[in-house]
């Protein structure tokens, strides 16, 4: 890997175990910071114009990667800081305050702030093993006309719960929104450790209904805020003037440095095998110490994150210097619960599940 300089020791990421043990993307970094194109003022839809967007589309399309290929033109993708920004964006131009978001609960906590903060009525949608619940979704249709569906990892690897959704949930979820005239947005952050085939609705949609946003932190690693969002045609002139107003532009030097990783093969198919294969590891790790701490997975253990049912234990975690993500945290409402959400790359520490079975006792 030629963009990257060994380290000594593996670093161990909070919340994204994806970069590749022992290496580090330094010398991308210098290596454009030296480039003298840096100098030049970047351009608001993407730093190095289509060069960055047509090697996206060739290399780093997650679906793609998979041979599930989105055929979509350079200039229907538009660069962004991180998919939290890009969700930014698309909330921005498409809503207005008082607007209905229908949104899946459990959920991402930071999309029930982020769009309560900007006025949104939020409609939850149960989430299941296959989807969200369609049902509630054909009844918040009828009454009360939302405007979008926020699927935040709802499609792959959905965050919390790691389920994935089915084909035929994708297609009736496509059907609803042509019917009753709303936009879905389809965060696809897990989309290159996710398995082979995953359905996804801007696939099976082609951008007509559907907004993709993805971005690299969970690949190569969490600093590397570079995301991107792509849309129908007639919306990207309007997200365009919505990020020029936000932030104008998104930052050259790491973009480039992503572009060399992308020309350098750094993001191929047999990189996101070792790293899924690294994950697999740390998760079955993380669910067998789960298990024998007395722990309830509520799904089948997936991707990043575990869904388990262990008890109030969140505050008396905390007063041992350990925070955890408590279940009411993925509500809309906040309304309390048992579950929790652990990351199995943090979680794989027996240390971890010592004071977990030690706070367990003393309830």
């Amino acid at each position: 890997m030629a963009c990257f300089i060994r380290r000594a020791r593996a670093h161990s990421l909070a919340w994204a175990p994806f970069r590749p043990t022992g290496w580090h993307p330094l010398p991308c970094r210098r290596r454009c910071a030296a480039s003298p194109r840096r100098k030049r003022w970047p351009t608001v839809r993407c730093a190095t114009a289509s060069r960055w967007a047509t090697a996206t589309c060739a290399a780093c399309w997650p679906t793609a990667c998979r041979g599930m290929g989105l055929p979509v033109e350079p200039q229907h993708i538009i660069t962004t800081v991180g998919a939290t920004h890009a969700l930014d964006i698309v909330s921005r131009t498409l809503l207005k305050p008082g607007d209905c978001v229908m949104v899946e609960e459990p959920g991402w906590a930071v999309e029930f702030a982020r769009l309560a903060a900007m006025g949104m009525r939020i409609l939850p949608v149960p989430r299941g093993p296959a989807g969200p619940d369609l049902a509630v979704m054909a009844r918040d249709c009828e009454a009360h006309a939302p405007k979008l569906f926020v699927s935040v990892s709802v499609s792959v690897l959905h965050n919390p719960t790691g389920y994935c959704l089915s084909p035929s949930s994708a297609h009736r979820v496509l059907q609803l929104a042509q019917q009753h005239d709303f936009y879905v947005v389809e965060d696809d952050t897990y989309g290159h450790i996710a398995p082979e085939h995953a359905t996804r609705m801007s696939v099976l949609d082609g951008l007509q209904r559907t907004i993709y946003v993805s971005g690299f932190a969970k690949i190569l690693a969490p600093n590397w805020r570079v995301g991107y969002l792509a849309a129908p045609a007639e919306w990207v002139e309007r997200l365009l003037d919505t990020k020029l107003l936000t932030t104008l532009t998104t930052p050259s030097l790491l973009e480039r440095a992503l572009a060399h990783c992308i020309e350098q093969g750094q993001l191929r198919r047999r990189h996101a095998e070792r790293i899924r294969a690294r994950l697999d590891g740390a998760r079955s790790r993380s669910a067998r110490l789960a298990l024998a701490a007395g722990c309830r997975f509520v799904s089948e253990p997936a991707g990043l994150f575990g869904w388990v049912d262990t008890g109030a234990l969140s505050q008396r975690m905390l007063d041992e210097g350990i925070l955890i993500a408590p279940g009411a945290l993925f509500h809309a409402g906040r309304a309390p619960s048992t579950l929790m959400r652990i990351n199995f790359a943090t979680t794989q520490d027996a240390a971890f599940w010592s004071v977990f079975s030690r706070r367990v006792a003393a309830r």
